[in-house]
């Protein structure tokens, strides 16, 4: 049975534009948990973006490579199947209402050390907004082939108010 080793974790306590997790330096599994994470406006999603390095920087890719799909799990309708190609990120989370503590979730991380392959990200999410529960279960690729050494975070609009960010190598 494989064991979770903390790589790097940040704790928002005020108001912040984006969060980055970076450390990932081996072909291993990484896993990155989020726990009450909170936009400062109570409809906003958490996006992810790929970071590589640049100049010793982790500086988040902003292209258009990012292509993902999931199921919408809603409490009071029927589920979706959703999806999106050539995206400049892609969805962590759904919308949050941040009075009711935050949205969270837990993303899974391959081929991210390996440069001549598409880096995927699994994503496992559930907020509560808009009056009821809800989930996402999917997953994204980054369509180009190179090194990735972290992942950031940010809302769809405003600030990350607060939550947890763990990222962890999985042994």
């Amino acid at each position: 049975m494989g064991k979770l080793v903390q790589v790097a974790t940040n704790t928002v306590s005020s108001p912040t534009a984006s969060v980055t997790l970076t450390g990932i330096d081996s072909d291993d599994v990484y896993m990155v948990t989020i726990v009450g994470a909170s936009p400062s406006s109570g409809s906003d999603e958490i996006r992810i973006r790929v970071t590589k390095d640049v100049a010793g920087t982790p500086t988040p890719q902003t292209t258009a490579n990012y292509d993902w799909a999931d199921k919408f799990l809603r409490a009071s309708a029927a589920f979706i199947n959703d999806y999106n190609t050539n995206q400049t990120s892609t969805r962590g989370t759904g919308n949050i209402d941040n009075a009711l503590n935050g949205g969270n979730g837990i993303f899974y991380l391959y081929n991210f050390n390996n440069s001549s392959e598409y880096s995927f990200i699994t994503i496992e999410s559930v907020t509560y907004g808009f009056s009821e529960g809800r989930g996402y279960q999917g997953g994204t690729v980054y369509t180009v082939a190179e090194a990735h050494n972290g992942v950031y975070f940010f809302p769809s609009t405003g600030n990350i108010d607060s939550g947890t960010f763990t990222l962890y190598k999985v042994v």
